[in-house]
C-alpha cells in the first residue's frame, strides 16, 4: 500500500448515512407493525436489514478501494490508529467503571447499609417499616 505524503487528504462527503437511516427506519416500521399483527410488514422489515447490509458493504468498499488507492498519506493512516486506540481505550475504561460501580454497590454498600461493619443501627433504623419520625421528645 502506497502513502502519499505531500497532503492531508479528507474524503468527499457520503450518502451511505442517509442511505443507513432510511433502511433503520424501514426495519423500524416493519417490525413495529409486525408486533401489531399486520401481514406485509415481516418483508418490510427484511427489505430494512437488506438495505443496512448493503449500506455496510458499500460504506466499507470505499473506504478500502481509498485505502487501496493510496490517496491515505502516513499521517492520517497514524491517525485512524490513534483514533481506533483512543476508542478502545474509552471503552475499556467505560466497563471497568460500570464494573466497578456495581462491585462497590453489592459488596461494600449494600452490607453496610443493612448494618454490616460497625454501623449495627443503620440496619435497625432502615428495618423500621413505617419510618417514624424521631423528635426531641424521643430522646428523654
Amino acid at each position: 500500500m502506497a502513502h502519499t505524503n505531500d497532503k492531508y487528504y479528507v474524503p468527499h462527503g457520503s450518502h451511505w448515512p442517509i442511505v443507513g437511516s432510511i433502511g433503520l427506519f424501514i426495519m423500524m416500521i416493519g417490525v413495529s407493525g409486525w408486533l401489531n399483527g399486520g401481514s406485509v410488514v415481516p418483508w418490510m422489515s427484511a427489505v430494512g436489514v437488506a438495505v443496512i447490509i448493503g449500506m455496510i458493504v458499500g460504506w466499507f468498499g470505499n473506504v478500502i478501494d481509498e485505502s487501496e488507492r493510496g490517496i491515505y498519506s502516513t499521517q492520517v493512516d497514524k491517525s485512524f490508529r490513534m483514533g481506533m486506540s483512543w476508542f478502545i481505550f474509552s471503552e475499556v475504561m467505560f466497563f471497568a467503571a460500570f464494573f466497578g460501580a456495581l462491585f462497590y454497590t453489592r459488596n461494600m454498600a449494600l452490607p453496610y447499609l443493612e448494618g454490616g461493619s460497625n454501623n449495627f443501627f443503620t440496619g435497625l433504623r432502615l428495618s423500621v417499616v413505617p419510618m417514624k419520625r424521631w423528635d426531641r421528645s424521643d430522646c428523654r
